[in-house]
């Protein structure tokens, strides 16, 4: 079928901040590719209102954002759009640019009913295994598809690589890595592989990363290691294991336990010098063996064990050489041997993100009839 005589496929973004607007500006280029110019936006909802017609008009792209602040109405609720986008006369594919956990426990009623997901939204793959399994169950009900590329590492091709691997009948035997942009930026500064390049105290490290965007609001929610310990839990189920969830293997948190409770981010960096020492510490005991700190998560496929923690690396290492915040997942196989096959660039950051779920979007036309 040519492009010319395909079917519509209708776009629908939940969530325009961020990533979902870097969404928005590559799909408006895409769009106007001739090859693709069967894809209609049809439906637009951020935080707080929402902009969709009964008949499921397009909405224009480029002009997205102004027509659904301008016109947009309150927001109906999860089962409204499911049962809007259900009925629509349509392929439909979802993208969801949230965190949101309602949205993500949603999956499964969206794809029973026939509407392909793309998202970067970690919550859904990384939250119970039961409803990772309902996931897969009503995608093959409703005849759907589900891809969730940007969930690891932003817009390298991880999981594609990892499951193409699978496919081929190769075994994976270890996966291991830095996964975390603002986890790499943290140590890359603050136990950096040349001694010469003077680094700040651990607090001090914390606090710049801040400013520049690299963490959360609050940092906290970098250096708990969960978001690390979410991206392993993906990986592991992708990889065949069936872990039960995030929390369900050791993460040695970063967080000293005295302040654990404190109620701010700024209460938290305010007391975090008092701790430098012990980071201090350890980084030295790294250097005395020529090694550097990386904060690191492991999966040991045999064994079924993960592991997210502070590891002393060789400076010879890839991990070790990272620079900025770039992040790196070694894969090794069986075919691999000891030299495994590596992903490695920005790991973080709006436009590259967007630009894995985009290579979603991809997969999901490539297979949509």
């Amino acid at each position: 079928m040519s492009p010319l005589s395909r079917s519509p496929v209708l776009v629908a973004v939940i969530g325009a901040g961020g990533v979902g607007a870097c969404f928005l500006e590559q799909l408006a280029y895409v769009a106007k590719q001739p090859e693709f110019n069967y894809l209609h936006l049809c439906y637009l909802a951020i935080i707080d209102k929402a902009f969709y017609t009964k008949d499921y008009s397009p909405i224009d792209i480029d002009n997205a954002l102004t027509v659904l602040e301008k016109d947009g109405f309150e927001l109906p609720s999860l089962q409204q759009i499911i049962d809007h986008l259900g009925a629509a006369p349509h392929k439909v594919v979802v993208v969801d640019n949230t965190s949101s956990q309602a949205i993500a426990e949603a999956y499964p009623q969206f794809l029973s009913k026939g509407i392909s997901i793309i998202t970067p939204n970690k919550k859904a793959f990384s939250g119970t295994y039961q409803l990772w399994q309902d996931i897969s169950s009503a995608a093959k009900t409703g005849e759907a598809y589900v891809y969730h590329e940007s969930t690891v590492g932003a817009g390298l091709p991880v999981i594609s690589t990892l499951t193409d691997l699978i496919l081929a009948g190769d075994e994976i035997t270890r996966i291991e890595g830095v996964f975390s942009g603002t986890m790499s930026y943290l140590f890359n500064s603050f136990s950096p592989v040349d001694t010469s390049h003077k680094s700040g105290k651990w607090s001090s490290e914390v606090k710049k990363a801040k400013e520049l965007g690299y963490t959360e609001p609050d940092p906290r929610d970098d250096l708990n290691g969960l978001d690390v310990a979410r991206k392993l839990t993906i990986l592991s189920r992708v990889a065949g294991l069936p872990i039960e969830s995030a929390t369900s293997f050791p993460i040695k948190s970063l967080i000293p336990r005295e302040l654990e409770s404190v109620s701010t981010a700024g209460d938290f960096l305010e007391q975090l010098p008092r701790f430098d020492d012990e980071m201090e510490d350890l980084k030295i005991e790294a250097q005395k063996a020529d090694k550097v700190l990386r904060f690191v998560g492991t999966i040991d496929v045999a064994t079924k064990k993960l592991n997210v923690g502070l590891e002393q690396v060789p400076k010879s290492s890839p991990i070790a050489q990272l620079t900025g915040s770039d992040n790196i997942i070694s894969l090794y196989t069986k075919r691999y041997g000891s030299r495994p096959l590596i992903v490695q660039g920005a790991g973080a950051g709006g436009p590259v993100t967007a630009m894995g779920v985009i290579g979603d979007l991809f997969k999901v036309l490539a297979r949509v009839k």
